[in-house]
């Protein structure tokens, strides 16, 4: 198996963006959490069949796939339903993960997990790469992104790792705070130093 990355960062903090500069410019194989995520509850998985025993039909559109929507309100206003919906579906997301990691062909592959600390995913990687920004410009790009109201963006920093806890965990960094130009040489650096600990892994 090749060296595994895992890339993460706070909401709004270009985690995307970098992975798709590594991806296009050098090939480099994503496993994307929020992927397979979407994938294990599709329309006649085991993922949906297990949601609609639990909730019912009130969870799945007209054509019989998920209304993300309506078990995001689900899960939010109650604990023990979001407990229940994560026990459930992150064993699956997980095995699918480490099974995409070892079919990579690339010389490292990117591990792409938004709460790849909050879940302690972490041990899936040989290294953790934190996409950094300001907590400001989380705010400021998720305003903007998807025009929601600035407290409700703050309450979805408060449920993910803090920046420092993110930092504590990083080997690698990248600055992508709103002043940075610099992404672009940042990605190619790490990209040589990944070449180099992955032929050190070989």
């Amino acid at each position: 198996m090749s060296l595994i990355v895992g890339l993460t960062g706070g909401i709004a903090s270009g985690k995307t963006t970098v992975a798709n500069l590594f991806h296009q410019h050098f090939s480099i194989e994503l496993v994307d959490a929020d992927v397979i995520a979407r994938e294990v509850v599709e329309k006649g998985s085991e993922g949906l069949l297990a949601l609609s025993q639990r909730f019912g039909d009130r969870i799945l559109q007209p054509d019989g796939s998920l209304d993300r929507a309506k078990l995001r309100n689900i899960i939010f206003a109650n604990e023990d339903d979001k407990l229940w919906v994560n026990s459930t579906l992150h064993p699956i997301i997980r095995q699918r993960m480490v099974e995409a990691l070892a079919k990579s062909q690339s010389p490292y592959t990117l591990l792409v997990v938004p709460l790849l600390i909050e879940n302690g995913l972490q041990s899936l990687a040989d290294r953790v790469l934190v996409v950094d920004v300001s907590e400001q410009t989380q705010i400021d790009r998720t305003i903007t992104r998807d025009n929601v109201p600035e407290g409700q963006v703050r309450s979805i920093l408060k449920s993910q790792a803090s920046r420092q806890t993110r930092l504590a965990h990083a080997d690698d960094i990248i600055d992508n705070n709103i002043q940075n130009a610099q992404l672009m040489s940042q990605v190619t650096q790490l990209h040589k130093k990944y070449l180099a600990l992955s032929s050190e892994n070989l």
